[in-house]
């Protein structure tokens, strides 16, 4: 039966449909907030990562041969935060220092964590490196001065990490144990932080690094540079690098005539004089196995005393 729609129908119709075009997801509006634009494109962010994820190993060496003991540095983060989030997460009190970053303009942060310098200057003062008890207090000024061969290490490190892409003479500015009287960047200005994870023996502290988003941004055609020649370059000195760590393998090397099958029973049997009949030409090419893979076919030949295969080419 056709049934005709009254008016007020016909408008509940139209609002729903117009309620369910405002509920679409893409239709939604996000809310933009000004201070935290998104700075740093997240291919350069993967190039810092990689870039950093190599300062991180050098460093493990480094510290290693330095205090004479395992020394492990690994990448933990790689974010942009405005600066005040970046001071803001960093305990009070610690070991800050603020970085030139010469020929360019603006500075960095170095930040090593209380849990990691107490251990490191009672190692280099001849202990063990265990702190028993949790030390909260200011590093001193002797102290300070002890540990500028560790603030030395990292600082050539990081300068051997970011030569690839262009040459940074990092050297210290000044030293603060409060996040909050380093004030070197406007609290809203963006940074990029590294978040480095350090362990030495049973002790674990954290190293942060924090630079100017603006100086990496001015960077963005080098790291373009930088990653495009890696990509095209993957030339001699990269193939020496692939050959030293592959040439200490071995490779088991059999010399394989191929024949008939023999069950164990009537291998049990064979007496003396007894004839086994292989069918197998003379001039056919033996097999050479790699690791059990054939690779080459060649013949059994002799020089001086000693028996050698003959390559004559691949099977």
């Amino acid at each position: 039966m056709d049934r005709v729609l009254s008016q007020e129908e016909i408008d509940n119709v139209f609002r729903e449909q117009r309620h369910e075009k405002q509920e679409e997801p893409g239709k939604k509006a996000v809310p933009y907030d000004f201070r935290r634009p998104d700075r740093i494109a997240k291919d350069q962010l993967r190039s810092i990562h990689l870039l950093h994820e190599n300062f991180a190993r050098n460093l493990s060496s480094s510290l290693s041969a330095y205090l004479r003991a395992y020394v492990l540095v690994s990448l933990i983060s790689v974010e942009q935060l405005s600066y005040v989030e970046f001071s803001e997460g960093i305990p009070s009190p610690t070991c800050l220092a603020s970085l030139t970053l010469k020929p360019y303009d603006g500075n960095a942060v170095l930040e090593l964590g209380p849990t990691l310098v107490f251990p490191i200057l009672e190692m280099l003062l001849g202990g063990s490196g265990k702190v028993s008890r949790k030390i909260d207090r200011e590093v001193t000024e002797i102290e300070q001065s002890i540990l500028q061969g560790v603030y030395r290490i990292v600082l050539h490190d990081l300068k051997e990490a970011w030569r690839g892409v262009t040459n940074i003479e990092f050297t210290i500015d000044k030293h603060e144990t409060d996040p909050q009287l380093l004030q070197i960047l406007s609290p809203n200005e963006a940074v990029v932080v590294i978040g480095m994870e350090i362990r030495i023996g049973e002790n674990t502290g954290a190293m942060n690094l924090g630079l100017p988003s603006i100086f990496i941004k001015m960077l963005r055609q080098r790291f373009d540079q930088q990653w495009t020649m890696r990509k095209s370059e993957s030339t001699a000195e990269e193939q020496g690098r692939i050959l030293r760590l592959i040439k200490p393998a071995r490779i088991h090397a059999e010399a394989r005539l191929d024949g008939p099958t023999l069950p164990v029973e009537a291998l049990m049997e064979l007496e003396e004089g007894d004839l086994l009949k292989f069918d197998y030409p003379v001039d056919r090419p033996l097999a050479l196995l790699l690791n059990g893979k054939v690779k080459y076919k060649g013949h059994l030949a002799t020089t001086g005393r000693k028996k050698i295969f003959a390559i004559e080419g691949a099977p």
